[in-house]
């Protein structure tokens, strides 16, 4: 695969994380869902959230070398918070499937 493929991925590994992190939290699950779940499902979201961060990291190793995949991965990190904050602030519900 080529290197932008893996970065794409890498983009898309950690908003993804990002976003199950958010509603691994009552507030943002609530903003979303409009009820309070069960807090083994938020225990649930929060692990997954956590995988999916490092499976972004294990992509920007796929891309590059070590070091570069260290600047990369913290980057898009920052995207990915950045894009589930604007997403949690004007469409809270295109994140309803993830939910």
């Amino acid at each position: 695969m080529t290197a932008a493929l893996w970065h794409g991925l890498t983009l898309a590994a950690c908003t993804l994380g990002m976003a199950w992190l958010a509603l691994g939290m009552a507030v943002h699950w609530q903003q979303v869902r409009g009820a309070l779940p069960a807090p083994p499902r938020l225990r649930r979201l929060r692990l997954q959230g956590w995988l999916a961060l490092a499976a972004g990291l294990g992509c920007a190793l796929a891309a590059d070398h070590p070091g570069m995949a260290m600047l990369v991965w913290p980057l898009a990190l920052a995207a990915a918070a950045f894009i589930v904050a604007m997403l949690l602030a004007f469409r809270p519900h295109w994140l309803r499937p993830l939910a």
